[in-house]
């Protein structure tokens, strides 16, 4: 029901004198002999009084206040926890007829004048019956389904909740510490007796692991009436038994923990499972396994320090470089450390070339695997051998030198220094530097410039070079070592001093990524409920980004079986959704063409699978009681639909009417507009065809 009030701010009295105000200019301009007959002057007067007094009427700045009342019938909503579990562990017949059951109780509803509605815990459209419902949720989240319920009918006459539930919850927080306005009918499912089973209820494991290194692997066993009884426990690697141990469980120990070791091989995704065999007499063996997967990566970084000489320098880059746990040093100084033929994979070299014999084995070496280098120089370098190099830094120097302290290049941006580094820095002591001309080669960048006193200069301290796949940098600086004492006495860390090295470091470590197709998922892990998203980018010869090239993605999984799919790379990064997979290691590889040129990306990413609903097959209809006592209702089962249906009855819910106030502006109101402008024009039109204007 509909209805308005017209209300103004000034007194209704000076409503007359709008009144007034339209009479007299009506009498004033229709008052004298007019060449039309008295009835048309009549209806003009008529017209103009009109127009005049609404006019004046509208100066007074009336509203207009509308009042929209709507019935809302009361809602029941059936809120369905159509998990795993459901179907699993209870029996099917009576599944089903209770399902039946609850929509006819949903049609007698309706039929009552009651509104309803079906909710689950799958996201997506709403089933339209309660017996549509397909029990395929990978997890349970009671918490979640009641408090959206609530949220979606805030605005509702929402009358109560009829609960469908196991009683398992496996995600989310119990739903008995949430607070409900509105009534609970739980109808509960399941069975509340203990099961003799033996089951594997977690894995405990890094997922992240170093090649060559040994990692652990604890299973937590878990079981019901089969104390005193030998299990065994396998654990396999891409469906092969690598090693298996028999376990005896114990009669008062319902929970025991089974560890494994195993070596990392390799690199990259690998799938582990471990499986309990079944015992005789298990309720199921669903839950018998779980899945592993592990991401092994190559090991610690092994950067190679040598140098001419003992100097402090060394002991202050070590420390520096050690500071990050994913870095290791190994010392070479000729004819006090041996040089070991490690895999490096950056080297530093401090004061090579020198020009004193000795480390022509560290410079080989470098030259040989075409190590990505940090030079520093110092009064033993040797400065023609060091330009021979092409390190992207050339220096014409009559031997003279130089003190000077860091100063940051802002434009630099291949990596950032934490806050405040460049007033650290200005407190460094002078360091010493060769004096005299410097060119940079082209790829070649400014770290740090040489400040003298307060000047600074155009003259680099430390450089980066990035020519193809090959990465050098260059710091000219001898004495650094109290930079970091100076730091660390000052401030109580060496943080920039570290950070610095580190940086420089993990930077000529990390391979250019040349790739003009780079294809990924957005996530780094995935679970078998998630959608599995690919985003795309493309870049020219010059690498800059492309757009709307086609690309096809083919995704295999551990079995062999390959799904394909086409889609073009866009600017706001829209990708390819692949779905949902099952648990599994899964490689890809995406291919396309670039300007007449193939260019192809590779990839593997994991999806865990959950089993949440497989681990507990004992219903918890206490936690369904306990909801609807919190709630002033009381537990129901399936045999007792009827007295659910006259409890629903008999609380008497009425319909709500809710009322809706709105204030609007009549001179804001258009249609008043062209009702005024309508008689203006009609009143111009009558005294226009009879003469007059």
């Amino acid at each position: 029901m509909n209805s308005f009030r017209l209300i103004t701010t000034a007194s209704p009295w000076l409503i007359l004198v709008c009144f007034a105000a339209g009479a007299l200019y009506a009498w004033l301009l229709y008052s004298k002999r007019a060449p039309w007959r008295a009835s048309i002057n009549y209806v003009l007067a008529g017209l103009r009084f009109m127009v005049v007094s609404v006019l004046c009427f509208l100066l007074l700045g009336p509203l207009v206040r509308y009042f929209n009342n709507k019935t809302v019938k009361p809602t029941i909503v059936f809120a369905v926890d159509d998990s795993q579990s459901v179907k699993l562990f209870s029996d099917s017949v009576q599944l089903q007829q209770t399902e039946k059951g609850l929509q006819q109780l949903r049609e007698q509803l309706e039929a009552k004048g009651y509104n309803t509605q079906v909710r689950t815990l799958s996201a997506g459209q709403p089933p339209a019956s309660i017996n549509s419902i397909a029990f395929t949720s990978e997890t349970t989240n009671l918490s979640e389904l009641l408090q959206n319920v609530q949220r979606e009918n805030a605005e509702q006459n929402l009358a109560g909740v009829v609960l469908l539930s196991d009683g398992i919850v496996n995600q989310g927080m119990s739903p008995t510490y949430a607070s409900y306005n509105y009534p609970i009918y739980p109808v509960a499912l399941g069975d509340t007796i203990p099961k003799q089973d033996v089951l594997v209820a977690s894995l405990r494991y890094n997922k992240v692991n170093y090649s060559g290194n040994r990692f652990p692997i604890e299973v937590e066993l878990q079981h019901e009436g089969f104390g005193n009884r030998q299990a065994t426990v396998l654990l396999k690697e891409n469906g092969k038994t690598i090693t298996s141990k028999t376990v005896a469980l114990k009669q008062d120990q319902p929970v025991q923990q089974v560890p494994f070791e195993v070596m990392a091989t390799g690199l990259g995704k690998r799938h582990y499972e471990v499986q309990v065999q079944p015992l005789a007499g298990e309720f199921t063996t669903l839950n018998n396994s779980k899945h592993a997967y592990i991401d092994v990566v190559k090991g610690k970084i092994k950067v190679l320090v040598a140098a001419a000489a003992p100097h402090p320098d060394i002991k202050a880059i070590r420390a520096a470089i050690e500071s990050n746990e994913n870095y290791e040093t190994e010392l070479f100084i000729p004819g006090l450390t041996p040089l070991k033929q490690d895999d490096y994979d950056v080297a530093v070299l401090h004061q090579l070339p020198g020009r004193v014999a000795g480390g022509e084995a560290a410079l080989n070496l470098v030259r040989q695997k075409n190590l990505p280098t940090l030079y520093i120089l110092g009064p033993q370098s040797d400065l023609n051998d060091y330009n021979n190099l092409h390190a992207g830094l050339n220096i014409n120097s009559n031997g003279q030198t130089d003190q000077v302290v860091p100063a940051v290049n802002s434009n630099f941006t291949a990596f950032t220094m934490p806050d405040g580094s460049a007033e650290r820095m200005s407190g460094y002591p002078p360091a010493q530097v060769p004096f005299g001309n410097y060119s940079l080669t082209p790829n070649t960048e400014v770290v740090l410039y040489q400040q003298i006193g307060r000047v600074k200069t155009n003259k680099p301290l430390l450089t980066l070079q990035t020519s193809g796949d090959r990465r050098n940098a260059t710091l000219l600086a001898s004495g650094t070592w109290q930079w970091r004492l100076e730091e660390n006495a000052n401030n109580k860390n060496a943080e920039v001093y570290d950070k610095l090295i580190t940086n420089l470091v993990q930077l000529l470590s990390a391979p250019r990524n040349k790739k003009r197709l780079n294809v990924y998922p957005v996530q780094n892990e995935y679970t078998s409920s998630d959608e599995i998203r690919f985003n795309a980018e493309a870049y020219n010869e010059a690498l800059e980004p492309i757009y709307g090239q086609n690309i096809t993605l083919k995704v295999s999984g551990e079995s062999g079986n390959a799904r394909s799919f086409t889609f073009a790379n866009s600017e706001n990064q829209a990708g390819v959704n692949v779905g949902a997979l099952p648990g599994g290691r899964y490689t890809y590889t995406a291919t396309t063409t670039i300007n007449g040129t193939p260019q192809q990306d590779k990839g593997e990413f994991v999806v865990e699978e959950l089993q949440l609903e497989a681990l507990n097959a004992v219903a918890d209809h206490n936690l369904l009681y306990q909801l609807a006592s919190n709630t002033g209702s009381k537990l129901y089962f399936p045999q007792q639909l009827p007295q659910l249906q006259q409890d629903i009855l008999g609380s008497k819910r009425k319909a709500v009417i809710y009322s809706e106030e709105e204030l609007t502006d009549l001179v804001d109101m258009k249609w008043l507009f062209f009702l005024l402008l309508g008689l203006i024009t009609i009143e111009w039109s009558v005294r226009k065809y009879n003469g007059s204007y």
